[in-house]
Parts: structure tokens; sequence; C-alpha cells
């Protein structure tokens, strides 16, 4: 989902995912060869909660089934979670409607609602130490960036969204005739959500936070891969004073629990992040269901644009944070990198010698730059990607192999000489490869950039504004970075055009996906005026 560094301080509210370019030449000094090789650090935390979150209360799965979630730095396992299907679905929905139906949550007051979403803010903020250790723990990440980026940023999502919540309000529409006309923004009801692995909070606030600001009761699916923060968090969430059944978390797979929520009759509305492959099926059982609507964020290819008047340094120390940042599992990493032929020979050894730099290892650690991929399936399909390239004729820069001999570590590796109809330039990797493609002029580049399936993000980095608003308005894209990349705030929309998904999150965007509109017209007699 993005490509951003550590940053030294988050002394702004609207933290910005795209500095940490600083960071990363501070610790270009560090080996990368040796991070990896020692002894995986043991975090001190003991995970307590792996049980489902049904009305209120912690419960094992109807099933009594459970399945482990791994440290992708070994492999082993770090517990084991109950696995919810389609009687727990059941369960969590009937929960969330009774909550809706009969509970007080859409009943109180916007500013009761907003209190509650404040205090779990706070209480957020009191636990990030645990928290950025479990979703390290569980997902690879730098701690340091779940720490000081993702769970601040997190935190700020949620005061955003309750500073919303009492500011939700419709209009009174003048009309034809002696009528008064205003209209209602209500909440859905039941919302199905379903978050991704890659960042597992970051989406659950991006979802929740709307979703409950707006009134509506959730049933919340995590990704397999890391089901722990989100269960940690929930917990915190009732701890603040939200209303039994308000907020379900099941954890499960996709063609159980993840189906089952889908094709729900009872759910009333979807909102799905993961790959455009399994948002086409999330879509369809939606539809096949009751027709319930689905904002979807899905896959990218996002075009990284590198003019003939860029300053080469900074352009590619902020090409390799578009592209390596989280392991380069961001939807919208920057993952087409498109050089201007003036520089492009400087900036291709540029690029090579800053992914040799960069410090992968245990994430625990200190100065990491970059830990493990998620798990083994992943993991086999960037090596597998990565022989795609050299196969095709790419030439390999730097990189192409496991980093270390235990976990799910890739070197950080860069292609140079990339054409556009190898399968390393067209489809999404979801790992640590930059691949490096020339072009001649801003025609030739749009033409390029928007030849994708996909449109969730693009970066330009140029010096001439006249450039940058050519590019700006020509590329079918959600989101246009220029000179930087990744910078995301709680106030600024976010989702793809094209099979990058439909809707969007964040800002007061966000909210219209967790409203519905109703029209309300009385007759008026004899109105004083119209």
């Amino acid at each position: 989902m993005a490509a951003r560094r550590i940053s030294s301080l988050l002394s702004s509210s609207a933290t910005s995912l795209g500095r940490f370019s600083s960071w990363g030449r501070r610790i270009n000094s560090f080996s990368t060869a040796a991070a990896a090789i020692d002894e995986p650090i043991h975090p001190s935390i003991q995970v307590d909660h792996t049980q489902l979150l049904i009305n209120g209360q912690f419960i094992d799965a109807a099933s009594g089934r459970t399945f482990p979630t791994v440290d992708p730095r070994t492999g082993d396992v770090i517990a084991r979670v109950a696995e919810g299907d389609l009687e727990d679905v059941n369960r969590a929905v009937a929960a969330a409607r009774k909550a809706f139906d009969e509970g007080p949550w859409p009943k109180m007051t916007a500013y009761e609602r907003s209190r509650i979403m404040l205090r779990f803010a706070d209480l957020l903020e009191k636990h990030t130490e645990e928290v950025a250790k479990l979703e390290t723990w569980d997902n690879g990440k730098p701690y340091e960036q779940a720490a000081k980026i993702e769970i601040p940023m997190v935190v700020r999502m949620f005061r955003y969204y309750a500073g919303w919540a009492d500011k939700i309000h419709g209009l009174t529409v003048p009309a034809d005739g002696q009528l008064h006309v205003q209209t209602l923004h209500e909440p859905y009801g039941v919302c199905g959500l379903i978050i991704p692995w890659n960042f597992p909070l970051l989406l659950y606030s991006w979802k929740v936070g709307p979703a409950l600001a707006c009134g509506n009761t959730v049933v919340l699916k995590t990704a397999e891969q890391t089901p722990l923060s989100a269960i940690y968090v929930s917990k915190l969430f009732h701890e603040a004073g939200l209303p039994p059944g308000v907020l379900n978390v099941v954890s499960g797979f996709g063609p159980t629990a993840g189906a089952a929520l889908s094709s729900h009759m009872d759910v009333n509305k979807l909102s799905f992040t993961g790959s455009t492959a399994t948002g086409k099926i999330v879509l369809a059982l939606a539809a096949k269901s009751n027709l319930k609507p689905v904002t979807l964020e899905l896959g990218g290819k996002s075009p990284f644009i590198v003019c003939k008047d860029a300053d080469v340094d900074k352009a590619v120390e902020l090409a390799h944070s578009a592209l390596f940042f989280n392991q380069g599992q961001c939807c919208c990493a920057g993952s087409r990198t498109l050089v201007h032929e003036n520089v492009y020979d400087e900036f291709v050894e540029k690029a090579k010698a800053r992914a040799l730099k960069r410090v992968v290892g245990d994430p625990f650690k200190t100065g990491i730059e970059q830990g493990p991929q998620i798990d083994n399936e992943q993991f086999k399909k960037i090596l597998k990607y990565i022989r795609s390239g050299i196969e095709s004729g790419a030439t390999l820069e730097s990189g192409g192999e496991q980093f270390g001999s235990k976990g799910y570590y890739i070197q950080p590796t860069v292609f140079s000489n990339v054409q556009d109809d190898m399968l390393i330039a067209k489809d999404e990797i979801f790992g640590p490869v930059q691949s490096i493609s020339k072009f001649k002029d801003l025609e030739e580049v749009v033409q390029r950039a928007n030849a994708s399936s996909y449109g969730l993000a693009a970066g330009v980095f140029t010096q001439n504004l006249e450039t940058a608003n050519t590019l700006t308005r020509a590329l079918r894209v959600g989101t246009v970075w220029i000179n930087c990349y990744d910078i995301f705030d709680a106030a600024v929309p976010f989702g793809g055009f094209k099979m990058s998904g439909q809707g969007r999150e964040k800002g007061i965007y966000g909210l219209s996906s967790y409203l519905q509109v109703k029209a309300v017209v009385t007759p008026l007699k004899n109105p004083a005026w119209l």
C-alpha cells in the first residue's frame, strides 16, 4: 500500500509517510550482508487474545478449529488463532444487527459516539509499544516503522473521524411548489469490512473509523496472515466504552469466512482491500446475494516518472522509497520506474548503489529498513517473478536471491532495461523488485503509464510546473504525487481508477461510503415563503 521510510519525528498531526529519506541516508554505512544472520529477537509481549470477538465477548470458533499465525522471520508459529467460518460469521452478523436495530450505538448522540472513539484513540496511543510489537511480529515490518509511523497514523485517523461524527448532516433543498424537502444522511446498518495483511491496522482505521462515526455496526474479517493486532486493539475499543455487538472480529480464511461475509443477506455494506482477483470475487458475491454496495481498494502497478530535469540524487532516493518500503508489499508502490533517456544511465547506477546499501534484517533491530516478506507463498511468488525478469532479458543490476538462509527475506532487487511486455513490468509483484525503463518524451510516457489495467497511483519527479500539470491531468490514476510519494493524511482521499478499485477511503469522501441519502418531502399549507 505505500512506499515510505522511517522519520525521526512525528510532531505534525498531518503525518506524512513520504518523509523518510534522511533516515535512509543515515544508515547507508551499515552492512546489509550481516543484518539477518543473528538469532531473531524475541519481542517482550505475550499473545493473550486469539479468539473471535463477538457481541463484546471473546469466544472460540463454533467448530473449535484454530489455525497458526507465523513469524515471517523464521516460519515458526507465534500462536494458534480461532478459525471462523460460516456459522461464526452468522453469529457476528446477528450480534451486529441486534446492536444496530436495538442497541444504543445508532441512537446515542453523535457527540457521545465521538467521545468513545476519542477514548479509544487515547488508549491506542497509550499502548503503542505493545501494538507495534504485535504488528511487527505477525507481519515482519520494521518495528520502528510500526511504532513511529503507522500506529500514530491509526490514532490520528480515529481522532479525525471522531471529529466528523457530530458534523454529518443533510440539506434543505429548494423545490418547485409548496414543499419542504430535506435530505437525511443515514447509516447503512451492518457493515462487513475485510482488511489485508500488508497494513493491518492502517486499513482497520480507514474502514472502522468512518463506519462507526456514521453510526453503523461492524463485522471485521482479519487477514489470516495477520490477525493478532486487530483482535488486540478491538479489545481496547470495548475498554473505551463501545457497546457490545457494535464491533465484531472474525479471524479466518477468504474462501470460508470472507465468502460468508461477502454473500451474507443481512450485511448492508461491504468494504474490501486486497488483490484485484479477490476483489472480483467479493463483488460478485455481493451482487449475487443482496446487491450490497461495495468499496474496493485493489491492486496497482504505479508508474514513478523521472523527468529529464530531475535532481537525480533526490529522484533515486524517492523512487527507492516508493518501491522498497514495507518490503515492497504496497498496493500503491511505485513499481514501474520510468526514467527519461537523458538521465537514465546515471539513475540506474545510483539506484543500484542505493539498493546495495539497503539494510535487511530482523525488523525488531534498530536501523533495519527491510524485514521479511509476509509468508512462504509470497516469498516464492516474488522469486518466481525475479527469475521471469532474468529469463525475459531484463538486466539484473542487484539482488535477485534470498537474503540469508532462514525466514522469508529477499535481497533488494533492481532490474534495468525493462520492456513493457515483460511480466515484471505488467504484474503486481508485491515485493522488493524495482523495474527501471527508459522513455523519450511526455507523450510516450503518458501512453505507457496509462497502458495498464491498474490505476491506483503515480509519482512525478520534475522541476517544471508545466510538466507536472500536464502529467497530473493526463495520468489515469486515483492519486498523483508530485516530487513526493506516499504522502498520506487522514483528510486526503485514497482509491483507484480502472481495476484498482471503486470508491474512496479517508477524508470526507470516506464518509460517503458508509452513508445512505434519504429524501423527505412534506407539503406546506400557505407557507410564508418558499
